[in-house]
């Protein structure tokens, strides 16, 4: 097969790489993006999109295409245990027009994000394509080599960007170091369970019986379950069999037990997440830049893996723009990207270890001490910026639309 170049190949055909591939073909470079699956009918994590994260996509022409393929709305957060409500927010306060969530099926997304990507004549995609190795020249990256239906292929890049999830081979084939950190005292096994009534607008954590839950609405007619139990105690919770994870998420979710025990029937009806923080001891190498979850691992606490993976991309699009123009994509002139990005993964890492703590935590003096600190969080500034911070992240990102080219890449408006 013939080899291809390009100016920059993104692994990793997820939220963060087809975002910056659609912001740097706006910006005239040549992008090829190398995908391992070979369709968008995947096993998918995260799918509730925060204000920030919409407001971004909706910069960017790809959020009404993504909703008219189907989305949910969540008005409110709520943290109850039992009938009480401990704390809530109403997301309406917010500035319109993205004053909600929006679970949104990733699929869609990226569904979206493609149809964009392939306007362009610059763009190439590879589905159904594994990165095999780096290709290397005195140390630098200058490509990599995939393995796809049709053998080998090596694309040849000025920059090749590792956008391949928390277990990234692109990190590991570079030879850079993850640290995992394990933070959170919780894993969370998720499933569906359908919904007759229609959606309800509201995403909460259920304190009850049975052990803290995540509800939230899921397009089309279900409800995403999302069941805690301690971290690294999977196999001990295997052990006592489906009946035992049925009737515990059951006690907590009472108004869903009789669907519960009608859909949940054996234990590879669950889903189980690893929670873990980790961040790769470096974003950037001489040719190569990590963004997402190869970069920086969370815990689905406030629903951040999309906003910042979509924020991740707005930040690295400069600076991949003005090294591949310049000729100059060393670890020395991608570390601009590191510097503008840091303190922002390390806040949000900060945030979601305290609402760990805060939401998640047993015991008798975590119970006592939980209501007062909602009520507290509920009705001071604090929690006012708290709930910004969760909503929007960063909220000085903006994208550099002053380096696109061509009115055909340029947001209506």
């Amino acid at each position: 097969m013939n080899d291809i170049k390009t100016d920059v190949c993104v692994v990793g055909g997820g939220p963060a790489g087809l975002v910056l591939a659609l912001l740097l073909l706006g910006s005239r470079l040549r992008v090829t993006v190398v995908e391992k699956s070979r369709g968008l009918d995947r096993e998918y994590r995260g799918e509730i999109l925060q204000p920030g994260g919409l407001a971004l996509l909706d910069r960017l022409g790809v959020l009404a295409g993504a909703r008219e393929r189907g989305a949910y709305e969540l008005r409110r957060f709520r943290l109850a245990d039992g009938d009480r409500e401990l704390m809530g927010f109403d997301y309406g306060r917010l500035p319109a027009p993205h004053n909600h969530l929006l679970s949104l099926p990733q699929r869609h997304l990226l569904a979206a994000l493609l149809a964009h990507c392939e306007r362009s004549d610059d763009f190439r995609y590879l589905p159904g394509h594994r990165l095999s190795r780096l290709v290397t020249e005195g140390g630098t990256v200058r490509g990599v080599v995939v393995t796809g239906p049709g053998g080998e292929q090596a694309v040849h890049a000025a920059c090749v960007v590792g956008a391949d999830g928390r277990y990234s081979k692109t990190r590991a084939l570079a030879g850079i170091e993850n640290h995992r950190h394990d933070v959170f005292d919780l894993d969370v096994l998720w499933f569906r369970l359908p919904r007759d009534e229609g959606p309800t607008g509201v995403v909460r954590i259920q304190r009850g019986a049975g052990g803290p839950v995540l509800v939230y609405d899921s397009y089309p007619g279900s409800v995403q379950v999302g069941w805690t139990l301690p971290h690294g105690s999977y196999r001990e919770t295997a052990a006592r069999g489906i009946n035992h994870v049925r009737e515990s998420v059951a006690r907590s979710l009472p108004e869903y037990a009789d669907a519960i025990r009608r859909q949940v029937s054996v234990l590879s009806d669950l889903t189980l997440l690893d929670v873990f923080a980790a961040r790769a001891e470096t974003w950037v190498r001489d040719g190569l830049v990590l963004v997402g979850d190869a970069a920086h691992t969370h815990s689905p606490l406030g629903a951040q893996g999309i906003n910042l993976a979509v924020q991740d991309a707005v930040v690295l699009h400069p600076v991949l723009v003005e090294a591949v123009r310049a000729g100059d994509t060393s670890a020395t002139a991608l570390s601009a990207y590191t510097r503008a990005r840091s303190a922002d993964i390390d806040a949000v890492m900060r945030l979601q270890r305290m609402q760990s703590k805060g939401m998640f935590s047993a015991g008798k003096v975590a119970d006592a001490l939980r209501p007062k600190i909602a009520r507290l969080v509920s009705r001071t500034p604090i929690g006012r910026r708290v709930t910004r911070r969760i909503a929007y992240g960063n909220p000085d990102i903006r994208i550099r639309e002053d380096l696109f080219v061509g009115k055909s890449f340029l947001p209506a408006g």
